[in-house]
């Protein structure tokens, strides 16, 4: 047994004295020597018992070890499928513990994205449902990891539609979140450009091009629905004001709202549009199309529109300015504004 080679010396004692007390009982006290080797004899039965339960013990700490780890293993395999239902951020967040799962919602500026295939309905009732799944599998998966490169939250998948948001749970600021999702819109419609010329090569008869719309605006976004089952997204009339954008948008374009335009004007060509009575909202809006991304010298150059209430707008060609004109401007701008400040003060 392990706890006789670990206690070999103290039994070799043991016997020693034993052999001592037995050979020569005149030169040792017998009382003492017994008394000595009895307490030791406990000692040594009392380490021998806890060496076994301590065996035991490692055994069992062993044995739950190895249940643990079949656990965690399991675990991670069950967390893994939950991923694949939950936007990679609300999935991170639950399993940090930064997210609640109260039926609460807040009040937060989003941009939010629409889009949906162009005559999907159609499109559907001509393909094999084994044909048609495997290309809307391969649509949403390459739509969803430039969703992801860019940092937006994939709420749902309807149909044939998608709907993300930017600005939940993490925010980079209204420009940011706002130039991130029409930068994803812009190379999701590249990349769809040239799926469907490989699917076209691949017998594929009926590309799946895409209308996109988006609108910045304030939306209430949080866990919404019963204490059994609730869902992470977003409510409101800027959520619906997408959705109506997204369905007047031209095959394979990107159609913003005017304040998500504001936000992003400076570093894409865009193309206003006429106003549009949408269902639903009461008010004309006025939309504008992404033609193209400015390059850095293009977005340095670009025109700016200094806005005067009551005023027509007066508009600064900066590509046409000279150097000297240019700094001359520069100069006139600064004056112009101690004026307006002084008034102020006035």
């Amino acid at each position: 047994m392990e706890d006789s080679s670990v206690l070999r010396k103290e039994e070799e004692i043991l016997v020693a004295y034993q052999t001592l007390i037995a050979n020569q009982p005149d030169n040792v006290a017998p009382h003492q020597v017994t008394a000595l080797v009895g307490h030791y004899a406990k000692l040594l039965k009392s380490y021998s018992r806890q060496l076994r339960i301590s065996d035991k013990n490692e055994q069992r700490l062993h044995t739950i070890s190895e249940e643990l780890e079949v656990e965690r293993k399991k675990m991670e395999g069950i967390a893994d499928q939950l991923s694949k239902y939950l936007p990679t951020q609300i999935y991170e967040s639950i399993f940090s513990g930064d997210q609640t799962f109260e039926i609460k919602t807040r009040r937060k500026l989003l941009t939010v994205f629409f889009s949906d295939i162009q005559g999907f309905t159609q499109i559907s009732s001509i393909l094999q449902p084994e044909v048609l799944t495997h290309y809307i599998n391969r649509y949403f998966s390459e739509l969803s990891a430039i969703a992801a490169k860019h940092g937006g939250t994939i709420d749902k998948y309807i149909g044939d539609a998608m709907m993300i948001f930017f600005g939940d749970p993490e925010s980079r600021g209204e420009q940011e979140d706002a130039l991130a999702c029409v930068r994803m819109a812009v190379e999701m419609q590249a990349r769809l450009a040239q799926l469907n010329a490989e699917w076209e090569s691949e017998g594929l008869q009926y590309p799946l091009i895409t209308r996109i719309g988006i609108n910045t605006g304030w939306c209430n976004v949080g866990n919404f629905g019963s204490t059994d089952r609730m869902a992470y997204t977003i409510i409101g009339g800027e959520v619906n004001l997408a959705a109506r954008i997204e369905s007047k948008c031209e095959p394979g374009g990107v159609l913003m709202s005017f304040d998500t335009y504001a936000l992003v004007k400076d570093y894409f060509e865009m193309e206003e549009r006429e106003l549009l009575s949408l269902k639903g909202i009461s008010r004309p809006v006025q939309t504008y199309s992404v033609r193209r991304m400015l390059t850095e010298k293009e977005q340095q150059e670009q025109p700016i529109d200094l806005q005067i209430p009551g005023q027509e707008p007066i508009r600064i060609k900066t590509p046409e300015l000279t150097l000297p004109e240019r700094l001359n401007l520069i100069e006139d701008l600064k004056r112009t504004v101690q004026k307006l400040e002084g008034i102020s003060h006035d």
